[in-house]
């Protein structure tokens, strides 16, 4: 990367450059989540009932490391919930304007889908899946056979993608954050990104589990296999998750 494109990056995104969003114009914004697809729907466990997460958040915050081998036990469906509540269960809707959820976003745009590369996970048949936030279901993403494989090696044939026992994706819309603030908010979508993966880092470690966050990817590879365009959504981080394995101390 060039001096000349971080200085231009970090110039053009100043809000001296800023003219009026599409939110001060008055211009309608968009919807808080996507529409749901046509396609099989897995509703999930009410979170709040688990009892997941109780562990002191001084432990998890001084266990927390990044893992990349991981077990062969499954996650169950009520620790995959669990995950996707923490990292973007909704809490509040405020309906037509936003919602409020377990993690902080600018101006509660929440501008991020979580897609679910499921590979051992209980009682949900692998595949990829979208979370569908507000519903706290998750939705079938069609895919061609070989995916998880595919996936992986477009993120640097990092193995750890397929060998998870499920692969959170992150894909950004951008506009959803740009409606309000401008370009601007395009730093705003990678600042939320560190918010979002902190949680699933603390919420693995309550769970016997682990992540590792990957930003090395081919964007076009990872977009391409997804089915954006790498403008108004992309891909923007992914953590696999898996168990730990305890015989050898990881």
């Amino acid at each position: 990367m060039t001096r000349d494109i971080v200085k231009e990056f970090l110039e053009r995104t100043q809000y001296r450059h800023m003219g009026p969003t599409d939110q001060q114009k008055g211009i309608p914004q968009p919807p808080l989540q996507w529409p749901a697809e046509p396609g099989e729907q897995v509703r999930l466990p009410d979170p709040k009932g688990s009892e997941f997460g109780r562990v002191p958040l001084r432990t998890g915050i001084e266990e927390r490391r990044s893992l990349r081998e991981f077990s062969d036990a499954p996650l169950t469906i009520d620790e995959l919930g669990y995950l996707l509540w923490a990292t973007q269960g909704v809490q509040r809707v405020v309906p037509d304007r936003a919602t409020f959820r377990t993690v902080p976003s600018a101006g509660a745009r929440h501008a991020f889908e979580t897609l679910i590369a499921a590979h051992r996970v209980e009682d949900i048949a692998p595949g990829l899946y979208r979370y569908r936030a507000i519903e706290h279901e998750l939705i079938r993403w069609p895919t061609e056979a070989g995916f998880a494989e595919q996936l992986a090696a477009a993120c640097h044939g990092q193995a750890m993608v397929a060998r998870s026992a499920a692969t959170f994706i992150w894909a950004a819309d951008r506009y959803r954050m740009t409606y309000r603030y401008g370009e601007r908010g395009i730093r705003y979508l990678h600042l939320d990104a560190g918010h979002v993966c902190q949680n699933l880092y603390l919420a693995a470690e309550s769970i016997g589990a682990g992540t590792c966050a990957i930003g090395a990817f081919f964007d076009e590879q990872v977009n391409e296999l997804l089915g954006f365009d790498g403008f108004d959504r992309f891909v923007i981080y992914l953590a696999p998750v898996g168990k730990r394995d305890r015989s050898t101390g990881a």
